[in-house]
């Protein structure tokens, strides 16, 4: 998905004197000082993470992980409150900043956008929807498994090529679990001869044991 994608020519020049692009540098920890109450952003390249983290034992979890096309903060669009969440940039990034009241009047007055924008809406609701069942449903193993197959399906949007360039640490805070966990898996994975790991790339040696092994079938 494009950046643009949800925004026909003729929004395009209606918003082109608002908008500014902003660079991010890996590790920056973004949007402490409140620019989400003020912005919303679209993703043009690179990898923007939305996630929790317990001050106690820092346990971390990601909630989202926005990529080209992304558009956050989307609960904060439409309700006004602020949103408990911190984000980091986990590559050089670059997005779009509009003025949020902007985007709210294409809500309001905008059909076409509307067209494209609750659909996609709806698509994060439902990654995130199925990231807490998961968690409740499904073991380590099995939520790693199941992340390893959707990285590698074009028709899943939200994780086609999720996982690229991720560490472990990384990956692990996507299942909701903790570093040598996700290690531990994949050396297991490995042994069976169902995945193989190369230069820090994984290939999936066979989909169908993979599958068999959390019964999505």
């Amino acid at each position: 998905m494009q950046p643009f994608e949800l925004i026909t020519q003729s929004i395009q020049h209606e918003i082109t004197p608002y908008v500014h692009r902003r660079r991010f540098k890996k590790g920056e920890s973004l949007f402490c000082n409140g620019e989400l109450m003020h912005y919303f952003y679209i993703v043009v390249s690179g990898k923007i993470k939305n996630y929790q983290l317990n001050l106690e034992n820092a346990k971390e979890q990601t909630i989202f992980i926005f990529r080209e096309g992304d558009m956050f903060d989307t609960i904060i669009l439409l309700d006004g409150e602020v949103h408990d969440v911190m984000y980091e940039s986990l590559e050089d990034t670059e997005v779009i900043e509009l003025p949020i009241e902007k985007v709210r009047e294409l809500i309001h007055h905008n059909p076409e956008f509307n067209k494209n924008f609750f659909p996609y809406l709806a698509k994060q609701m439902r990654s995130m929807e199925e990231t807490a069942t998961d968690i409740s449903l499904y073991s380590t193993s099995e939520r790693l498994i199941k992340l390893l197959l959707q990285n590698l399906d074009p028709t899943n949007k939200m994780k086609y090529n999720l996982i690229h360039g991720l560490s472990h640490t990384e990956i692990a805070n996507l299942i909701g679990t903790v570093r040598h966990v996700v290690e531990r898996h994949l050396k297991a994975l490995k042994e069976d001869g169902l995945i193989d790991i190369k230069n820090k790339k994984l290939q999936i040696l066979d989909a169908k044991k993979l599958l068999e092994k959390i019964k999505l079938f």
